[in-house]
Parts: structure tokens; C-alpha cells; sequence
């Protein structure tokens, strides 16, 4: 045993009762200090989210908040656990698996959106936590209809989660830069389109110049994002 009498090896949070079964009941809850950790990264994004700032959002002290999160590994896991907790999982799948899937990466985006640090917590680590769990047990119900095996799904459920979040980081990214910079909107990409062009044009591109020429439609950021997601549906679908 360490010092402090906590184990010396590793700990899941989860495993750890919240309160203890004597003594006061406690202050705070993990779902008030989850909440305030989620308020300021929302804010302020994940590089601001510290014991001490988390600490003074509840009105506690920070040596008082390691009694209830042991380290800040576990305050991370805490803001994954509540903002997965936001899925709404209250109507049982249709049966149309690629539907259902997509209906569920709709959510996953709209949740990064809402929550902008969370892309960067998408880690196994986390993964496991009661509301993580609540939500791939539901994502694997979903995919009932599909003939292949367990570890298949996971896997389908994994590249989802990553393709989801790499769209997303990529809007994050783009609306990021369109907020700081100087010109008007539109202005810059003009101005980058036109030099393309002119690339385009000398000759030394010609196969990008003939991609670039193609008659296509450009879809909006909607339909472009469900076309990403089906191809990775496609993937898994069983060949016949």
C-alpha cells in the first residue's frame, strides 16, 4: 500500500465509490465537479480545465477536490462520462442498421460541436466509463442486423467514432480561421482559388488540372459529412 493508503496500482474512478459508506455525506458530487470542468473547457477550451480552476468553480479547495478526483486523468474521464451522457438513446433502433449507425454519428457530431475539446479525449482510456458503456451497448443493438462478428462492430464502431471526429476538428478548424482572420469573408479563399488557376493552367499539373475540370456536384457540409459516414458503412456491409 502507498503512503496515503490507496492502493499503489492503478485505479478505474468508476470502481471507486463516490462517497463513503461512514462519515459526512460530501459537498460536492462527481456529476457537480464533471459539470463544472465541462463549463470552463466549453468556454475556454481543454488547456484551461486545471484542479485549481475546477476547484474554485465548485468554491472548494484544491488539495479538498483530489478527495473526490485523484488525479487529473480522472477529471478528463469524468467530462467524457457527462458529455456522453447527452446521447439520446430513448428510442430502441429501427432495424435498418446504416440508418441507425448514421442517426448515431449525427449525434456524435453535433455533440463535438457543442463541445469543442472533446475530439482530443477520444482515447480508450476513456472509453469505458457507465454512460460509454450505455452508449456502445446501444451502438452495438443497433447493429444486430449485421452479419458479421462482435470484434468486426467494435472495429466499425471505432473508425466511426474516428472518422466523425477528424470531420469535425476539420469545421472546427476552418470556422476557427474564418473568426481570425483579417479580410472579408471569402476574400482569402478568392484570392487562393485564383492562384490555383494560374497553377493549373501551366501545365504542370495536369492530372489535379483535369480532377479540377470534371464536371461534379460539391455537396453542403451536411450531405458531405453523411456521404463520408455511409462509405464507412459501406465497408462493413457483407459482400453478396
Amino acid at each position: 500500500m502507498a503512503a496515503s493508503g490507496r492502493s499503489a496500482g492503478p485505479e478505474v474512478i468508476w470502481a471507486r465509490p463516490e462517497r463513503s459508506a461512514r462519515g459526512p455525506r460530501p459537498s460536492h458530487t462527481r456529476a457537480d465537479i464533471a459539470a463544472a470542468a465541462v463549463r470552463i473547457a466549453d468556454a475556454e477550451g481543454l488547456d484551461a480545465v486545471s484542479m485549481r480552476r475546477v476547484a474554485a468553480e465548485i468554491g472548494c479547495g484544491t488539495m479538498s477536490l483530489y478527495n473526490y478526483v485523484p488525479r487529473k486523468e480522472d477529471l478528463y474521464e469524468l467530462m467524457f462520462d457527462a458529455a456522453v451522457a447527452e446521447y439520446d438513446l430513448s428510442e430502441p433502433p429501427t432495424g435498418d442498421w446504416r440508418a441507425d449507425t448514421l442517426a448515431l454519428a449525427r449525434q456524435t457530431r453535433a455533440l463535438m460541436h457543442r463541445h469543442p475539446w472533446l475530439p482530443r479525449l477520444l482515447a480508450p482510456e476513456y472509453g469505458f466509463s457507465p454512460h460509454s458503456l450505455r452508449y456502445l451497448e446501444y451502438a452495438l443493438w443497433a447493429l444486430d442486423p449485421l452479419d458479421v462478428g462482435g470484434g468486426t462492430k467494435m472495429e466499425l464502431l471505432s473508425m466511426l467514432s474516428a472518422v466523425v471526429a477528424a470531420y469535425v476538428t476539420h469545421e472546427l478548424s476552418a470556422a476557427e480561421r474564418a473568426r481570425s482572420s483579417p479580410f472579408a469573408p471569402g476574400q482569402e479563399q478568392a484570392a487562393r482559388q485564383e492562384h490555383l488557376v494560374r497553377q493549373l493552367a501551366g501545365g504542370a499539373y495536369p492530372r489535379l488540372a483535369a480532377a479540377f475540370a470534371a464536371p461534379s456536384e460539391v455537396p453542403d457540409g451536411e450531405a458531405l459529412f453523411e456521404r463520408a459516414v455511409e462509405r464507412v458503412l459501406a465497408g462493413f456491409a457483407p459482400r453478396g
